[in-house]
């Protein structure tokens, strides 16, 4: 059993596992009224089925945990080309925080690719940028090229006090057991009435998030070992209690649900009408791949469920 005190522990993913968990909350949801006899009966023979086919998703996978500088390295090149579900619900969100914000001075702590910090050098922000990774600070200077970008961990932000007059950090909090020391950063950093936008990512269940798995080629692994990064679900009061306590006010706090269905009857992603390649049994487990294998249980598990928090805080004027 794993100790949330402790270090990261090495993980065993298999995809069989996770069609099997999609299947469990729904059956849960059946169970407390939301889907009939026959919805459940139709699980059972699904996970009957499942079972059967192990075989036909792999052994599955081992991986150790690996820093937030590694694994964002390693995606760097094909990030922005990826689905991310999460960012294309979130982004709208802030965005709109954003066009109500007086122009300024704008920190994007743990900027990745840039795509927050290009659309507030849009608005007209003088825009500095914060990643552990040198790859994805890499993007970010082509797509903003006006901007000031450093290689630092949100921990340790390189700005001086009641620099900024506003910081957004988005979907990088996961990564993090403790958030405490990062907002007293973006609080050191903020001047009097300076705004703070926070997204993060919610779970499926709880404190359930699936970490991402690379393989070992991708992060200049010889013997082809797999890493993951650790991923930390935190309760609503987690920030409340990181943010309050530093004087910052709640402005605005949103929770948007991923689209309900998430799947069409062929498989395809509501939305953009895509339907990915089928697990390969030799590649880590892609759970939005695996979506497809059990469609209504994918419907019925993720029904209703928040993709992210998005909190708008203020410090109070000096």
């Amino acid at each position: 059993m794993a100790d949330s005190a402790a270090e990261p522990p090495v993980i065993y993913q298999h995809p069989l596992a996770y069609l099997l968990g999609l299947e469990g909350v729904a059956l849960l949801r059946a169970f407390s009224g939301a889907y009939d006899r026959e919805f459940t009966l139709a699980r059972f023979r699904e996970i009957r089925a499942l079972l059967e086919s192990q075989d036909a998703f792999g052994a599955g996978t081992e991986a150790r945990p690996i820093s937030t500088r590694d694994g964002y390295d390693s995606w760097a090149p094909s990030y922005d080309e990826q689905l991310n579900q999460l960012l294309e619900i979130e982004q709208p969100i802030v965005r709109v925080i954003f066009d109500g914000l007086p122009i300024g001075v704008a920190l994007d702590a743990a900027c990745g690719t840039g795509r927050h910090a290009s659309y507030l050098a849009s608005l007209g922000h003088t825009v500095i940028g914060v990643d552990s990774s040198p790859g994805m600070l890499a993007r970010a200077r082509e797509k903003v090229p006006q901007g000031d970008f450093h290689e630092a961990d949100i921990e340790e932000l390189p700005l001086a006090d009641d620099s900024v007059d506003l910081v957004v950090c988005a979907i990088a909090l996961v990564h993090l057991a403790d958030i405490d020391g990062p907002f007293r950063e973006f609080a050191r950093v903020l001047r009097p009435g300076g705004h703070l936008v926070v997204s993060d990512q919610r779970g499926l269940i709880g404190d359930i998030i699936s970490p991402v798995v690379f393989d070992g080629p991708e992060l200049d692994n010889p013997e082809g070992e797999r890493g993951y990064l650790p991923a930390y679900a935190h309760l609503t009061s987690e920030y409340l209690a990181a943010a309050l306590s530093l004087g910052f006010q709640v402005l605005r706090c949103e929770e948007p649900r991923v689209p309900s269905p998430l799947l069409d009857d062929e498989g395809r992603t509501i939305g953009d009408g895509k339907r990915l390649p089928r697990q390969d049994p030799n590649d880590p487990p892609y759970t939005w791949a695996l979506h497809a294998e059990a469609i209504d249980a994918t419907n019925a598990a993720w029904r209703g469920k928040p993709s992210s928090i998005i909190w708008h805080f203020q410090l109070p004027p000096g």
